[in-house]
């Protein structure tokens, strides 16, 4: 072949696909990418996973060891005990203080993504790749895009991206119900043509120089392809649902007040998002703009956090992080009293709630505070691990026990060593 041609076509194909605007996966359908499995007719698993950015005051979080009675910051759990179990002992094994929380949901720090075969991709992403065209939105991430370190980071990509937040209920709102006016719907379809137009040219520019290639750099090239063929998967998947109605709003469009005052509203929202099957995974990030002014507070919330064992403070935590749990009481609720077919919302959602964040006041990662809801699970009210242990298993065996309550056929995710013995479900 002409060495000068070929020159040519190996620099179009650079610029065209460096034309596309992607991030590429991790190629992971080459080590068998898990996929859900068939519902059978049954009524669809869901997922959601809350995070708080500053963890709970352990004290006042953690029931006694040989006690039935909840603790203080969970008493407002009390009617959910038998939907519930608190996970003690459990953590990710990882230090950095707050550089760690990104890493609650999947147990890798983003600056060791690298080194992992699925980076830093997180529990809901894992569990949204499965899903495909099935709802409008493979999952949804709520959070704030400010305060300490950079805002919402709990959602990440198999690429190792940050998932953008939705970052209020007003937003949140109209992602859900707000139709797309005739002439913007052609501009979408518009753009879906244009897309998979350029996908076509990458593909095809990149098949006409395989045989120039030697056989490491034709896998390369595979796994290029492979990437292609996923992107335009989850373009295929977006499209089909430009035409078709979103549901009809219940109520008028919310306005953004604080992250505090808000916080009903967006458990509302998610709520309203499993019930029209608009999504079956979602999370939500507390943190950022979630304000101790808010209650009345001169100090911050991050301040706060760090109470230095002041009573004021510590007391001034304790009723931040009361509030939060019995927001997230009244949601649980809400899951509960929404029937579908001889179930609810909360026996089909597995519900994680916690923090990758141990004690901010001696800035540790280790212990993290989780709370499992719903799902299904036989659940037991507490179970203890020895955190003190070198045989206790990860906080991603958890993850991976979520994973297959959700219809993942998978035996591993991120760190896991196998699923959380004593877990199980229905």
């Amino acid at each position: 072949m002409n060495r000068p041609d070929s020159a040519r076509l190996r620099r179009r194909s650079l610029l065209r696909a460096a034309g596309v605007s992607i991030a590429l996966p991790a190629f992971a359908s080459l080590r068998g990418q898990a996929e859900a499995a068939p519902s059978n007719g049954k009524n669809p698993q869901r997922m959601v996973c809350i995070g708080n950015m500053l963890g709970f005051y352990p004290e006042a979080f953690w029931p006694q060891h040989d006690s039935e009675t909840l603790s203080t910051t969970l008493a407002s759990l009390a009617d959910h005990k038998r939907d519930m179990t608190v996970i003690g002992g459990l953590d990710h094994g990882l230090k950095g203080g707050h550089f760690s929380i990104h890493a609650f949901l999947s147990g890798v720090r983003n600056v060791d993504a690298k080194s992992m075969p699925d980076g830093n991709m997180t529990l809901d992403q894992a569990a949204a790749e499965t899903i495909g065209g099935q709802t409008r939105f493979a999952s949804l991430t709520v959070g704030s895009d400010s305060g300490i370190h950079g805002g919402c980071q709990m959602s990440w990509s198999r690429a190792g991206t940050r998932v953008p937040p939705i970052t209020g209920p007003g937003q949140l709102f109209e992602k859900l119900f707000v139709g797309i006016a005739p002439k913007d719907q052609q501009k979408a379809a518009d753009r879906f043509r244009m897309k998979a137009s350029i996908l076509d040219a990458v593909g095809g520019d990149a098949r006409s120089i395989a045989r120039e290639l030697n056989s490491r750099d034709r896998n390369k090239l595979d796994e290029y392809l492979t990437s292609i063929r996923e992107v335009e998967q989850r373009l295929e998947n977006s499209k089909q649902w430009v035409d078709i109605e979103k549901p009809t709003a219940p109520f008028d469009r919310p306005t953004k007040t604080n992250m505090v005052d808000d916080l009903p509203m967006l458990y509302d929202l998610i709520t309203l998002a499993l019930q029209t099957d608009s999504t079956r995974i979602a999370t939500l990030e507390i943190g950022g703009d979630f304000e101790a002014r808010d209650f009345g507070y001169r100090s911050g919330y991050h301040s706060l956090s760090h109470h230095g064992q002041r009573q004021d403070a510590i007391d001034a935590l304790i009723k931040i992080e009361s509030y939060q749990v019995e927001q997230f009481s009244r949601f649980l609720t809400k899951l509960r009293e929404s029937e579908i077919g001889d179930s609810n919302l909360l026996d089909q959602t597995s519900v994680l709630f916690g923090s990758g964040m141990g004690n901010a006041n001696s800035h540790t990662n280790t212990n993290l505070p989780i709370v499992l809801a719903g799902g299904g699970y036989r659940h037991q009210g507490t179970m203890w691990f020895d955190k003190n242990s070198p045989h206790r298993p990860p906080l991603t065996n958890l993850y991976l026990t979520m994973l297959q309550r959700f219809g993942v056929q998978t035996e591993r995710f991120s760190t896991s060593t196998g699923t959380l013995r004593g877990l199980e479900w229905v």
